[in-house]
C-alpha cells in the first residue's frame, strides 16, 4: 500500500534533534522534544512528500533560478545550500496584507496536530467529532481529539494577536479538521503542507516567508524541526496525544497576554525566559 511505504521509508529518516526548553515562570516548564508515541495517522499526513514550493515572479530582482524550476523534483538535484537559499528569499509572501482589524499585533503561527488536537484512524466513541478523509479511493473516518483549553486558548489568542494556521499537514486533512475545530474564525489564514520547506528530511516553516516583521512573529509548535530557521521566535509546546490532564495550553494563556504587550517579540520572549 502506497501510504504503507511512504509511513516506513520517512519514519526510518528522522532526524532526532536535540531537546529545546523554553519556560515562561517558574511553575512552567516546556519540552519541545516530539513525543516517540507518534501515531500511524500523524506519519501519514504530516510526512507525504512535498510537491511543490513557491515560485518567483518573472524578472524578479531575487531570483536566483528560473522560474519553472520552482519545484520540489527541480530543487531535488541542486545543492543544500543553494536550495536553502532559495527557499530563504522569496519574491511573493504566504500571507495576504495584514488585515485592518489586527494591523498592529503581532503574528501568532499556531500548529496543528499533537498541538491542538490529536487525530486517529482508530474509532474511539469520545471523540470530538470526525471528519470523512478519501485515501486511495476509499472513504476513511478520521477521529478528533481536542487538546484540553484549546477553546479557550484560541478564542483568548484571537482577541491578542493576528492568528495563522501553519501545518505540515495535507490540506484535504487539515482544512476539514480546522473548520470544525475554529468555531470563531480566530486563524486569518491557513497554510498547509505545500508552504512549507523540505530540508534535511524535515517540513520547515520557514517565518521569513510570511510577510510579516520577522520580530513580530511568534510560532508555537510541538517539533522543533518545524522552527529550525528560526528558533529565537518559537515558543515550544509538548506533544499532545490523550492526557486529559493535560494544562499546557491553559497556563500559556497568561504568558501570552504579557508578550502580546512587548515592544516585540525578541524582547518579550526574552523576558519570559528569563521570569
Amino acid at each position: 500500500m502506497e501510504g504503507a511505504f511512504i509511513i516506513t521509508q520517512v519514519a526510518g529518516e528522522e532526524q532526532q534533534l536535540s531537546s529545546l526548553q523554553w519556560n515562561p515562570g517558574s511553575a512552567h516548564n516546556l519540552s519541545s522534544t516530539k513525543s516517540r508515541g507518534r501515531s500511524i495517522f500523524s506519519l501519514l499526513f504530516c510526512c507525504f512528500p512535498i510537491q511543490k514550493i513557491s515560485q518567483f515572479h518573472e524578472g524578479s530582482k531575487h531570483a536566483i533560478l528560473p522560474k519553472e524550476s520552482g519545484t520540489i523534483s527541480k530543487l531535488s538535484n541542486l545543492p543544500q545550500v543553494l536550495q536553502f537559499q532559495y527557499s530563504r528569499i522569496p519574491d511573493t509572501w504566504l500571507l495576504p496584507e495584514i488585515e485592518t482589524r489586527v494591523a498592529g499585533r503581532f503574528c501568532l503561527v499556531i500548529d496543528l496536530d499533537e498541538t491542538l488536537i490529536h487525530s486517529s484512524f482508530k474509532p474511539i466513541d469520545n471523540a470530538d467529532f470526525t471528519v470523512p478523509l478519501q485515501i486511495e479511493g476509499m472513504t476513511q473516518q478520521v477521529y478528533v481529539f481536542k487538546r484540553p483549553y484549546v477553546d479557550k486558548f484560541l478564542q483568548r489568542m484571537g482577541e491578542l494577536f493576528e492568528c495563522v494556521l501553519f501545518t505540515a499537514s495535507i490540506a484535504k486533512y487539515a482544512d476539514p479538521v480546522t473548520d470544525l475545530l475554529d468555531k470563531w474564525g480566530v486563524f486569518r489564514a491557513r497554510l498547509f503542507r505545500e508552504s512549507c520547506i523540505f530540508h534535511q528530511g524535515s517540513y520547515v516553516k520557514d517565518l521569513s516567508r510570511l510577510g510579516r516583521d520577522l520580530n513580530k512573529i511568534i510560532i508555537i509548535d510541538n517539533s522543533p524541526a518545524s522552527y529550525i530557521f528560526h528558533p529565537n521566535n518559537a515558543v515550544p509546546i509538548t506533544s499532545w496525544l490523550d492526557d486529559l490532564s493535560d494544562t499546557e495550553l491553559l497556563s500559556l494563556i497568561p504568558a501570552f497576554e504579557r508578550l502580546s504587550q512587548a515592544e516585540n517579540v525578541y524582547t518579550g520572549l526574552g523576558r519570559l525566559k528569563s521570569s
